[in-house]
């Protein structure tokens, strides 16, 4: 047998086949064999069975003392309790009737006016997942345009609200914009940021905040109780066992897209159909798993080697962003379940093609190999009439589309690079649903094989806290100016100020301050900060 025909076999071998959601998965580009394969069998039953208790609510998060059910979103009856189930069923038809009405100018501004846009304010998955979905689904002439705040960037806030999108800026139309604020424990601090800046540009625009605010937080949070005390226009809950990273299709997800006029169901329909699939407890016929599988050869169950996203569609040009935060976020962890250190983690990156054909593709051909490809492949060309003859024979743009992912995936296995590739027929909500799923469960699965928590993220919190130790600083420092009589150099700052082990963080504070004209004067250099005598000047 030649290699072609040898690969070709491997191919029908290994390939996944989905007829109800249209979904291929090849994985024969990966050059595992069999004996990898059998040695994984035993970790993949433990993995298989720690899914299953997962879902019918084990704790799954020790640290937090939480369940994981994010599963249940999509298919109620799994959840625990017939309360939850009913809970969660009356949750998705409370946001789907809530967007027929604001549609439907049921709900109307205070004026009497339709809402014309939506405003999402969060970080994160509260934000990652929703602006994913809008790139891939959102129609082109929407019901209503959707803009996200998605960091404390005061630049980044303004550009959003000033904007020009073809009907003036946005701060222009705050009257008729729909504001959601989006934060689990209501404290998070850069959605809290967020929150207020808008508040103060609708206040400069006489515009009352609260009967266009939209609460998506924990019941009983700040968030919620403000909500309350303030009467917002409504409030949609987040769950305890629903963590960020997989809250797309949760309130944090479905508000922002049903307003957009995305369908919610089919979203939610798609990965009903995706988690079902990936529920079976066999390797080959399960499209997580293989997903798993191949994670694990490529990085020897270390992540040795780094997730290259190439999705071959403009639709899914977020796709990759999204992904980082679920693998990144989920796998990045220091100890095991066992407390023993590890190191895990799947580092994540891309674009799509063929942009990156022009971009980093180059090295991936033939420079250092240290990553494995993911390319997602798009059938149906789409848009709103047949793709058009580019050059002779009746070549299109899309025949070119394909023809360069083809010939990318087999320039990188000639040069001995590995590569799985995911086919999907179209770009709806169905599949959009399912690509999700798919991704939750592959980085469940992948998280039992190596033994690892996927779903807590001390990194993350330990960097908040850290920040806020520095806010807290920033405090002290000018409190200590202030009582200063005089200017203080850097040394004698840091002394006044009680950290003296702090100098090189306070001269950051310092620099920052001065820098936006917060009442500071600086004598001597930046450049030089054994030079620097800094005192209030208010």
């Amino acid at each position: 047998m030649n290699a072609n025909t040898a690969l070709w076999q491997r191919y029908q071998d290994w390939l996944y086949y989905n007829g109800e959601l249209s979904l291929f998965l090849d994985i024969s580009r990966m050059r595992f064999d069999a004996g990898f394969v059998e040695a994984m069998a035993p970790r993949f039953d433990q993995a298989f069975a720690a899914m299953a208790a997962l879902e019918g609510g084990a704790i799954a998060n020790p640290d937090e003392g939480r369940m994981v059910g994010h599963y249940w979103l999509r298919n109620p009856e799994l959840a625990p309790t017939a309360a939850l189930t009913a809970e969660i069923r009356s949750g998705v038809k409370a946001i789907a009737d809530f967007a027929t009405r604001v549609h439907g100018s049921q709900i109307k501004t205070p004026t009497g006016d339709r809402y014309t846009d939506v405003l999402s304010v969060g970080i994160g998955g509260s934000a990652l997942g929703p602006q994913f979905v809008a790139e891939a689904l959102a129609p082109n002439s929407p019901p209503m345009r959707v803009h996200f705040i998605d960091n404390t960037d005061p630049d980044g806030i303004a550009r959003v609200l000033d904007r020009d999108g073809g009907c003036g800026p946005l701060r222009d139309r705050l009257a008729t914009t729909l504001v959601l604020v989006i934060s689990k424990s209501g404290g998070t601090p850069e959605t809290r940021n967020g929150m207020v800046e808008i508040q103060t540009a609708f206040a400069a625009a006489a515009v009352p905040f609260a009967p266009n605010a939209i609460a998506i937080t924990s019941p009983g949070s700040a968030l919620d109780q403000r909500a309350v005390s303030e009467q917002w226009l409504a409030r949609f809950p987040m769950y305890d066992w629903v963590g960020g990273r997989t809250s797309e299709l949760s309130a944090v997800g479905l508000v922002a897209a049903a307003l957009q006029g995305i369908d919610i169901h089919a979203m939610l329909d798609g990965a009903k159909a995706m988690d079902e699939a990936t529920r079976v407890a066999d390797l080959k016929t399960n499209p997580a798993a293989l997903l798993a599988l191949a994670w694990y050869w490529a990085g020897n169950g270390k992540g040795a080697k780094d997730m290259v996203l190439l999705p071959y569609k403009d639709r899914l040009l977020l796709f990759s962003r999204y992904l980082q935060q679920l693998v990144m976020e989920s796998l990045g962890k220091e100890f095991d379940l066992a407390g023993d250190r590890v190191y895990q983690g799947i580092a994540v990156y891309g674009n799509k093609g063929s942009t990156d054909q022009h971009a980093y593709v180059q090295q991936l051909r033939e420079g250092i190999n240290n990553f494995f490809v993911t390319f997602i492949e798009v059938l149906e060309d789409g848009g709103p009439t047949k793709s058009v003859a580019v050059e002779a024979g009746d070549i299109t743009s899309g025949d070119y589309l394909s023809g360069l992912l083809q010939g990318t995936r087999k320039a990188l296995y000639d040069n001995d690079r590995e590569s799985i590739t995911l086919t999907v027929a179209r770009v709806d909500g169905r599949t959009i649903g399912a690509l999700i799923a798919l991704y939750e469960r592959a980085v469940g699965l992948y998280a039992s094989l190596v033994n690892i928590n996927a779903y807590h993220q001390p990194g993350v919190e330990a960097g908040k806290k850290a920040a806020a130790a520095i806010l807290e600083l920033q405090k002290q420092v000018l409190e200590t100016l202030k009582a200063a009589g005089s200017p203080l150099g850097l040394a004698e700052l840091a002394e006044e100020t009680g950290q003296p082990a702090e100098i090189e963080t306070i001269y950051f504070i310092v620099r920052h301050l001065a820098a936006n004209d917060r009442g500071l004067t600086v004598e001597g250099s930046l450049a030089e900060p054994a030079t620097l005598r800094v005192a209030w000047r208010g």
